[in-house]
């Protein structure tokens, strides 16, 4: 008696189902659309750009499972001072300000030693590892999911050379193996 019921039960259902299936009606042209409400945003107030830092108004980019910002460019420094240390460029100290973002919901990781500054003539150059340390910045870091952090890369480039852009790379996404391709965003 039960498999007749479950067939029964089955046969009613398919047909309640394929029912629905059928085009939508013409939308009546005397009801008005909805309205869209708009998603709610946070209100941070803004803040001064930092002596010698110009602001660099880029759209975000996002590589693997990493969102940038790039919202800051110092160039030109000869050399700064630290907590604990004095410190002089080799040849000229650029600083790029960047919020990196974790939007996933698992964890990602952040490594300041892969993203890269480019020259004009294409050259790209890593960060100081040594003016990172003395301006207590990351190497690397955690980003729990929806973390956002704001943090310098330090690069040390001869005097004569001109920024270009930087190359951004992410956290691949879970699961895949090997490194990103990298974002780039003129800092011209």
């Amino acid at each position: 008696m039960r498999g007749p019921l479950i067939l029964l039960t089955g046969a009613a259902l398919a047909a309640a189902l394929s029912g629905c299936a059928g085009a939508d009606p013409a939308p009546s042209a005397s009801l008005p659309a909805p309205p869209v409400t708009p998603t709610p945003t946070y209100e941070l107030p803004p803040r001064p750009v930092r002596p010698g830092e110009s602001p660099v108004r880029a759209a975000p980019v996002t590589d693997g499972d990493t969102r940038f910002q790039v919202i800051g460019l110092q160039k030109g420094l000869s050399g700064f001072f630290g907590s604990h240390a004095e410190w002089q460029a080799k040849g000229q100290y650029v600083i790029v300000r960047i919020l990196v973002e974790n939007p996933g919901r698992t964890n990602a990781r952040f490594d300041a030693k892969r993203q890269r500054l480019v020259a004009s003539d294409g050259v790209a150059y890593a960060i100081d590892k040594f003016a990172q340390a003395i301006k207590r910045q990351p190497d690397e870091l955690p980003l729990g999911a929806g973390v956002r952090v704001e943090l310098d890369l330090w690069y040390d480039i001869p005097k004569e050379a001109k920024v270009s852009a930087i190359q951004l790379f992410g956290d691949p996404p879970l699961g895949v193996t090997g490194g990103t391709d990298g974002v780039r965003v003129p800092l011209a």
